[in-house]
């Protein structure tokens, strides 16, 4: 068996701190539970990141860098309305098939507002410009309208909370979703 270089083992760190992160959050999640889904030892995990801090904000990164893919590849050659629905039904696959990411995107809003309630203004400040990157990326693909960009995030954030909060796909709280609703899974009519 081949041994992961440096690089590689910095990849499973990222996604093993996803996993976890989105468990456990900032503060409920230690390095060792990741160093333990890795297979490294702490030391390792201090060798491939300085701090708890680091691996973080890597793992939001990563989490932010993954949406505004999806986002990116669902918009691709379409304007408008167009790319709104294409963007909305990859959101809801996203929520389907990698739920961790959802709980990972809402574990750093938390850690984002205790971090800064304590003074310690880099995690939102790293955070806030990926969440830039994301705001831009949609408002682009939606013809630089900020009141359809406005919306479609809105409509994302009610979503990741009513998913985060536990509600049934069947529940009558996604009633009325717009352009697609988790109920069946496929875009509304």
């Amino acid at each position: 068996m081949a041994r992961m270089s440096a690089e590689e083992r910095r990849e499973s760190v990222i996604r093993a701190a996803m996993s976890e992160f989105s468990r456990g959050g900032y503060y409920g999640t230690s390095t060792e539970a990741i160093a333990k889904r890795v297979g490294v030892s702490q030391p390792y995990l201090f060798r491939l990141f300085p701090g708890k801090k680091a691996i973080f904000l890597a793992a939001s990164e990563r989490c932010i860098s993954e949406t505004i893919k999806v986002f990116e590849d669902a918009s691709e050659g379409l304007s408008g309305e167009e790319a709104l629905h294409s963007m909305a039904d990859a959101y809801m696959r996203i929520i389907a098939e990698d739920p961790d990411r959802l709980l990972m995107q809402m574990q750093v809003y938390v850690a984002v507002a205790a971090a800064e309630r304590a003074g310690d203004h880099e995690f939102g400040e790293t955070v806030r410009a990926g969440w830039m990157r994301l705001w831009e990326s949609v408002r682009t693909a939606l013809g630089a309208d900020v009141n359809e960009t406005t919306k479609f995030l809105a409509y994302g954030m009610l979503i990741n909370t009513l998913v985060a909060m536990g509600f049934p796909p069947e529940h009558r709280v996604w009633e009325g979703f717009y352009p697609s609703s988790p109920r069946d899974g496929r875009p509304a009519e």
